[in-house]
């Protein structure tokens, strides 16, 4: 990845709807050039997908909640489960394999605190040993920008 791959990938990060012409002439490429490189991104998996970001709370979706998963329970059947659950709950955003004291983290938007009790029925399901919630009071920072100059 070059200097033109880094720099193509950081303005689309910021804003995924420059044309390709946009992003040629900031980068000093032709069109065609960019859109190759942009193709070659995207074939190579570096582009995952092109989404628009939504404004939770514009969606009624102010409440997010990380939420903590302990088991006594580390086997195949048991993950296959889980994953079954978290699946069928479309208000869960991400979902981490952790290290330490605890084994998922849970990231999960919902309406409020009885979307949260809605969504907390449906994750019992999964035979879970210890769920511990926390709730965001105020997001200090967030960013969905990867940080290219690390890469």
């Amino acid at each position: 990845m070059d200097r033109f791959d880094k720099a193509i990938l950081e303005l689309m990060q910021n804003d995924v709807s420059l044309s390709v012409g946009t992003i040629a002439e900031q980068i000093g490429l032709s069109k065609t050039a960019c859109w190759r490189r942009i193709q070659q991104l995207e074939s190579e998996g570096v582009i995952v997908a092109r989404v628009a970001l939504l404004d939770a709370d514009k969606l009624n979706l102010g409440l997010t909640a990380f939420i903590s998963i302990r088991t006594n329970q580390h086997n195949a059947a048991w993950y296959k489960q889980l994953c079954d659950v978290l699946d069928g709950i479309p208000q869960v955003m991400e979902v981490y394999r952790m290290s330490g004291d605890l084994d998922y983290l849970i990231k999960a938007v919902v309406s409020d605190m009885k979307g949260y009790d809605r969504l907390y029925q449906q994750l019992i399901q999964a035979d879970l040993f210890d769920v511990s919630s926390s709730f965001v009071m105020e997001t200090i920072k967030h960013q969905t920008q990867l940080p290219l100059s690390e890469a």
